[in-house]
């Protein structure tokens, strides 16, 4: 019988070694790895333990449904238009100071992201931060990183805050006797301490840090380096386009895109117009130097090869086109899908000009490009593509202007309150409340409060489902029986007898510093979620086996789990600043680090002062 626990504990931590690695490799969407895992775990179930109704657990497991309606429930209080209003009222609180612009981000970042889900708030103040940016002439990268870092911190303020606490409250529930979960207020006062000292960080020794990697009202066409892929052609008398419209012409060479017409002093954007192109009319294309220069002579058009293409010749003059940078978010629909197969060009009217992937930068062969979460883009779309992309989520605009362009209306009529605000904020607060008070476990409270939204028409069906980061639930759902297995395995245990050897150099203090520290670094490698369910088990058995505080330990793993600082990759809303902040990987480190170690010993130190160890 010890033989066959030690080897299902083996192939257990094989197996794990094997989703680390696709974790970290990313050869795979990670929500596909997960989906491997339930089907491995169950044909290996005379090792593992794990037969099929366990392997698929995940899918039914409290966490994993709270989360989904979670999920919905922020969008129906997204919908309200209550977060964007909040923009205007920033904007007029900075009064073009820098260090209230910072003040201002930071300051409601965090405590948003205790209740709403913090991937759509920052969603929504990316381009509201690059806005205040250009208002106090201060680089966006200054403001986007705190950003990410406010809103990861306000995760740590209620159960509600991030999937890891949740999560955590079930592994509470089936670990520890006598433990009926986390309430949803328990850790709050330790949450405000960590938000606090986060915040103070962020103001100080965080803001010198922080570099200013794009330069104060930066030209895209600079920054993505387009000089050579974009060009003045101008209309002779002889020349193919002459008498037809814009859209028949560009179908016929779509190596390069027309992307502006002009005429005299008015502009008209392309390449979907219908507009008939001129004798005299001067056009403002893109594609590579090569295909640009065999289109020109096949065509007969001339060259301006003294006059540049910039942010400025898009502008100066009002056309139906806008000059944007965009982020793919990880729950994108695009996320996996070349340029082409998206059909941004084809259905919405939209041209990607480059695409920025950390410090690689890709401006040929763009149709071919594999889009990944993370991914800057610089595209020429219009007003109306850029509200489906806002309301989609499929991408996130990152330029206020561009937002702006959508209505002509003042800034404050851009943000309109939903008549339905105070239901949807009344319904959140319900669920809250019920859950805070166990009249409602909070599974039932959040389902139940979804269905108030959907009632009430705060929320329609289909946005409710589109407002859910699938990849993610399809990750909680495949990794939660792996922590199972290790669990049932002795794999934890076995795990666990390492770190509890630690404690004959260590106070139990000591070696809950030690787990928080190693969850914080695998969490900034893997996702928070699996690295919340491979540790907590860990963290559980080795407080049985010091004698210690059980719950300490888990809590321990929690904080660190929701609180990945040091790699861009280690959480979504980090990801989603990467790309517009112009930011390196080591900024990351260099930021991130020293505030990791700091939350470390805050936590740990007042997890011990209020629940002991």
């Amino acid at each position: 019988m010890l033989g066959v626990e030690v080897s299902g504990a083996a192939i257990v931590f094989l197996l794990i070694l094997v989703v680390l690695a696709a974790f970290i490799t990313e050869v795979v969407p990670n929500d596909v790895t997960a989906i491997g895992v339930v089907a491995t775990l169950a044909i290996l179930e005379p090792w593992t333990g794990v037969g099929s109704r366990t392997a698929i657990s995940g899918f039914a497991n409290p966490a994993t449904v709270t989360i989904i309606a979670m999920y919905m429930l922020s969008a129906g209080v997204q919908a309200t238009g209550l977060v964007e209003r909040l923009g205007v009222y920033l904007a007029d609180f900075t009064a073009g100071r820098e260090f209230r612009a910072l003040v201002a981000t930071v300051c409601t970042t965090g405590p948003i992201a205790g209740f709403v889900n913090n991937t759509p708030v920052v969603a929504v103040f990316i381009p509201m931060v690059t806005g205040l940016a250009e208002d106090t002439d201060l680089s966006p990268s200054k403001l986007l990183l705190p950003l990410s870092y406010a809103a990861i911190l306000g995760g740590t303020l209620t159960l509600i805050g991030t999937s890891t606490n949740i999560l955590a409250s079930d592994f509470a529930r089936l670990l520890i006797d006598g433990r009926n979960g986390i309430s949803m207020f328990e850790f709050t006062g330790l949450g405000v301490v960590l938000l606090a000292v986060g915040l103070a960080y962020l103001l100080t020794v965080g803001w010198r840090l922080t570099p200013a990697r794009v330069p104060v009202d930066s030209d895209p066409v600079a920054e993505f380096d387009l000089s050579d892929y974009l060009a003045f052609l101008y209309v002779r008398p002889d020349a193919a386009p002459v008498g037809q419209s814009v859209e028949a012409f560009d179908t016929e060479h779509p190596d390069v895109r027309v992307l502006q017409v002009r005429r005299g002093g008015e502009a008209y954007a392309g390449p979907h117009s219908d507009r008939i192109i001129e004798t005299g009319d001067l056009l403002v294309v893109h594609g590579e130097l090569r295909d640009v220069n065999r289109f020109r002579e096949r065509t007969g058009l001339g060259r301006r090869p003294r006059r540049s293409v910039t942010e400025a010749t898009f502008e100066s003059a009002e056309t139906d086109g806008i000059l944007a940078k965009a982020v793919v978010p990880e729950h994108s629909s695009f996320v996996g899908e070349t340029v082409s197969e998206t059909g941004l060009h084809e259905f919405h009217e939209t041209t990607v000009l480059a695409v920025r992937r950390g410090d690689e930068l890709t401006r040929t062969d763009l149709s071919d490009y594999a889009l990944q979460a993370g991914d800057l883009l610089l595209v020429r779309t219009t007003p109306a593509s850029v509200r489906y992309f806002t309301d989609t989520g499929d991408l996130v605009v990152a330029d206020e202007r561009a937002l702006d362009r959508l209505a002509d209306a003042d800034a404050d009529e851009l943000a309109p309150l939903s008549p339905k605000t105070p239901i949807a904020v009344g319904i959140l607060a319900g669920v809250v409340g019920l859950a805070a008070f166990d009249v409602l476990p909070i599974v039932i409270a959040a389902l139940a409060g979804v269905v108030a939204m959907v009632t009430t028409g705060c929320l329609t069906t289909a946005d409710a489902y589109d407002a859910v980061s699938w990849n993610v639930i399809f990750l909680l759902a495949g990794v939660i029986p792996l922590g199972v297995a290790l669990e049932s395995t002795g794999g934890a245990a076995l795990v666990s007898e390492f770190l509890v050897s630690t404690g004959s150099v260590l106070p139990p203090i000591g070696v809950m510093f030690a787990l928080y520290a190693v969850a914080s670094v695998l969490a900034s490698v893997i996702t928070p979620v699996a690295t919340a369910v491979l540790m907590i088990p860990v963290g559980v058995n080795a407080a049985t086996q010091l004698g210690a505080n059980e719950f300490s330990f888990l809590l321990a793993v929690m904080f660190a789990s929701a609180t990945s600082f040091m790699t861009p990759v280690g959480y979504q809303t980090n990801l989603m600043v990467y790309g517009p902040g112009g930011y390196e990987f080591a900024d990351f480190l260099r930021v991130g680090g020293p505030l990791q170690l700091l939350l470390a010993v805050v936590a740990t130190a007042g997890i011990a002062a209020i629940w002991g160890v």
